[in-house]
């Protein structure tokens, strides 16, 4: 089967895919429109995802927008950048036939255009008319998402795109400008939303539907990625349940009605009274505003969402709901069997990354591992900030490590720290209020996901306010795991969860919760050669383990038994006593975490006292290399 000429279907999926609003219809019908026909909808979507036939639902990160059939169900995996005001729609509207005068109701859920016939008008004095409302979430492709992530979940999605003669693509991307000349709407189209934002611009009748032509001097319409040279669709997601339980910087994936309708991009002039009083701040509107919240849906399409899963995290070789079911618990055992060794192995692959260096390689593994797993007042437990200190200049050295992390971890991002990105780029998130949205930075990134900064390229030079800013945002981060997001008033706090691994050539100017300083073994002539053979060396089955490795072990739980709680303190009274300089709290602090770190990629749920002692020796021998540094007086490459 074709999903409309372009997308091949699974034989016998039905009308559940191809046509889901159909499916809706005949719910809503059976139900007698008595309440709790929406959870049945949602329930019936759930039971046919669940059938092992979600892979057979065309993926907006992987199918062109132009071959997708509108009013398809697709899905998105996606975070949500921005959050926009509730909006209100007509969830039951009734129609008027002119023709023989007949009425008749009509769904509005899952919609934003009504479905009428040409001799039917929306009755919007109509008492029967229901109201409904529903929130919309600006989302756009998960920043950062490393190549062989989009690679896997591709690769498993069994809707492909195939070439076919007869098939023609009728919705080709388009700029803001070009859909405002070319669109147009037909008469059987009226506009089922009756929000403050949208409805009144878009429920004229045909006669009423006169375009306002933009500006000539109008800029592309920007869309908002978080991250420089982003690829991808951003989408506006309409969500009619349980929205509070979301928020923004959250990872989804959504499954629904995908809506590619040339009549939302107007912005229409000429409406009547009916129409006018339906909205009451349209006079507050701004053009700019109009354009941002009703963008071209050849650019940025509607879906209307029947499940939104939240996701914990992107790793597409392992179940999204990790213990949760035996299949997934099956798997999980089988691989714990094996984690000694493929430690070992990691290990080892580390080591040769780090030019020989197993210590900072045992490092590397503690940070990629750590996540903040609860907050203490204002204090981040969990977080494990690495500066790699001892790192060459002039940052090839950083480029080729990048290269490498990206390739076990699902989300990263390289920051090249220069004194004119530090001046130029947007770190914080910024509140537009003329265009009501959030205009994003480069610090608006998902949990877990791993920040490289490059400190070797920082030359001297002048900070102005915006680069004093962007460091102190950097600071935030490492100390603290938030981002205070710019409201121009105010600002408001938006904790995080990012991993920071700093590479400097001396002590980093940024904060760290751990300084390493690099010990190499050997000096490659070529380092690109050397980092291409190493990558090209390791199994692709091995580096599959490497990465469920390092996701798996964030979400495993620890704890402390009470004797080895007393073991400890114990052993720190003693230490305290030999030399009271030598162990301070923020030492022990580090210490914990080291051999929680410790512990975790060992496969083990707790603390014992043989792990103890390894992390103290650990942390010994990384303490006695900076001091050895220090009394060196300079870095080793």
């Amino acid at each position: 089967m074709l999903l409309s000429g372009g997308v091949t279907c699974a034989p016998g999926t039905g009308e559940w895919i191809t046509e889901p609003l159909r499916c809706v219809q005949r719910l809503y019908e059976e139900s007698g429109a008595l309440p709790g026909w929406e959870q049945k909808v949602t329930n019936y979507f759930q039971e046919k995802i669940q059938e092992n036939q979600s892979c057979w639902v065309p993926s907006l990160n992987d199918v062109p927008l132009h071959y997708l059939k509108p009013n398809s169900l697709v899905r998105f995996r996606c975070m949500v950048q921005d959050m926009f005001d509730p909006e209100y729609y007509m969830g039951v509207y009734e129609t008027v036939d002119h023709s023989n005068n007949t009425r008749a109701l009509h769904l509005g859920k899952y919609r934003d255009v009504a479905d009428c016939k040409p001799q039917q008008e929306v009755d919007l004095n109509s008492s029967r008319t229901v109201t409904a409302e529903r929130q919309t979430f600006y989302c756009v492709p998960v920043p950062g998402e490393s190549a062989w992530v989009k690679e896997i979940y591709s690769s498993s999605s069994q809707a492909k795109v195939t070439p076919s003669t007869s098939y023609v693509p009728n919705r080709q991307k388009r700029s803001y400008d070009e859909d405002d000349d070319e669109h147009s709407s037909t008469p059987t189209e009226q506009n089922t939303d009756v929000s403050e934002a949208n409805v009144p611009k878009r429920q004229e009748l045909e006669s009423q539907k006169k375009p306002k032509e933009a500006p000539a001097n109008s800029a592309p319409l920007d869309l908002n990625f978080p991250l420089p040279e982003e690829k991808g669709p951003a989408c506006l997601v309409k969500v009619y349940e349980n929205w509070d339980n979301f928020k923004v910087n959250d990872v989804l994936e959504v499954y629904g009605m995908l809506l590619v309708e040339p009549s939302l991009s107007f912005i229409n002039e000429d409406r009547d009274s009916l129409a006018a009083c339906l909205d009451p701040a349209e006079s507050m509107d701004t053009l700019e505003e109009q354009r941002v919240h009703s963008p071209p849906t050849s650019l940025v399409p509607r879906i209307h969402a029947i499940i939104v899963q939240k996701l914990h995290h992107i790793n597409p070789l392992m179940p999204s709901t990790v213990c949760e079911t035996d299949e997934s618990k099956q798997c999980l055992a089988s691989f714990m069997a094996e984690l000694s060794s493929v430690r070992s192995e990691l290990l080892g692959f580390l080591t040769h990354a780090l030019l020989g260096d197993g210590l900072a390689a045992e490092y590397l593994i503690f940070h990629l591992i750590s996540t903040v797993y609860a907050r203490r007042d204002v204090l981040p437990l969990g977080k494990f900030t690495l500066n790699l200190s001892g790192c060459p200049r002039n940052g090839t050295f950083t480029q080729h490590l990048n290269r490498v992390v990206q390739q076990l971890v699902p989300t990263s991002y390289y920051l090249r720290m220069t004194i004119e990105n530090m001046n130029r780029l947007r770190f914080i998130p910024q509140k537009d209020y003329n265009a009501n949205r959030l205009l994003s930075g480069i610090l608006q990134l998902s949990s877990h996901t791993s920040l490289l900064v490059d400190e070797t390229l920082l030359e001297q030079g002048q900070l102005d306010t915006t680069g004093v800013r962007n460091v102190t945002a950097l600071g935030n981060v490492i100390t603290w795991q938030k981002v205070d997001y710019d409201f121009s008033y105010h600002q408001m706090e938006f904790p995080c969860n990012i991993n920071v691994l700093v590479t400097s050539e001396g002590r980093s100017l940024l904060p760290s919760d751990c300084q390493i300083h690099l010990k190499p073994q050997l000096v490659p002539p070529n380092m690109e050669q050397y980092m291409g053979a190493l990558l090209s060396a390791v199994q692709p089955s091995l580096l599959n383990k490497f990465r469920i490795y390092l996701s798996l072990l964030r979400l495993m739980d620890y704890s402390i038994s009470e004797d080895v709680t007393k073991a400890v303190e114990d052993d720190f009274v003693d230490m305290r006593k030999d030399d009271p300089q030598s162990m301070s709290a923020d030492d022990l602090h580090r210490l914990l975490l080291v051999a929680r770190l410790l512990s975790l990629s060992c496969g083990h749920k707790s603390l014992s006292r043989e792990r103890w002692h390894k992390a103290k020796q650990l942390e010994s021998q990384r303490k006695s290399r900076l001091q050895d540094q220090k009394h060196f007086g300079g870095n080793e490459l």
